[in-house]
């Protein structure tokens, strides 16, 4: 974006869920210590018990502060989950023509993840049955908050 290459700082759970999305400049410390405060702002006394990262280096000292007692894995293969959460992304902004400013790509990944989180169960966990049940309630739930926003 203008000249200049920002990352996406991303959390995904065990089920590939996108917890949280951040879009950096650097990729340094600092950086990673503000992505995972923000990120542990939102579990109140939750810690995790395993933490997987690439193999940035500046996550090992951030983790070591702020997740003392967390398990820290670095591996080629172990981070497939986060780095397949970049596909619905890609897909997305490519007809947009690419994010033109920091600001821009911030407001609409938070909002595409949650979105993209409440209409993409896992279906391989899921028996047709139940994933119809569940797509009819979240669809429903959708129609609620868009009804609630027009009357606003």
């Amino acid at each position: 974006m203008n000249k200049r290459r920002y990352w996406r700082w991303r959390a995904v759970d065990q089920d590939g869920t996108v917890l949280d999305i951040l879009v950096r400049s650097r990729r340094d410390e600092y950086t990673a210590e503000r992505f995972l405060n923000r990120l542990l702002d939102g579990e109140e006394g939750v810690e995790p018990r395993v933490v997987i990262t690439g193999k940035l280096s500046s996550y090992s000292p951030a983790l070591r502060r702020l997740l003392p007692k967390t398990e820290h894995r670095r591996h080629k293969r172990l981070n497939n989950r986060a780095e397949n959460s970049h596909r619905p992304v890609r897909k997305r902004e490519r007809p947009m023509q690419r994010f033109k400013s920091p600001e821009q790509a911030q407001r609409f990944l938070e909002t595409f993840s949650a979105v993209c989180n409440h209409f993409r169960p896992r279906r391989h966990r899921l028996s047709a049955g139940r994933y119809r049940q569940i797509m009819s309630e979240r669809f429903q739930q959708w129609r609620d908050v868009v009804q609630l926003t027009r009357a606003a």
